[in-house]
């Protein structure tokens, strides 16, 4: 499985936003692969941002 997609789905299980730390910590990826992997998500508009630092899978 991809970082990215990795990333994606660690959010939609969690139910709730979650910041990069904490997708790191239930992922087990590295915090920079998840900061990389989140950029992306980003700029393709499958995460948004409900408040600061924090994300969420875009309805």
């Amino acid at each position: 499985m991809e970082i990215t997609e990795k990333v994606l789905n660690t959010l939609k299980e969690a139910g709730e936003p979650l910041n990069a730390g904490k997708i790191a910590e239930i992922s087990g990826l590295d915090r920079k692969e998840v900061d990389k992997a989140m950029k992306t998500l980003k700029e393709n508009g499958s995460i948004v941002s409900p408040k600061r630092c924090y994300w969420e899978p875009a309805k």
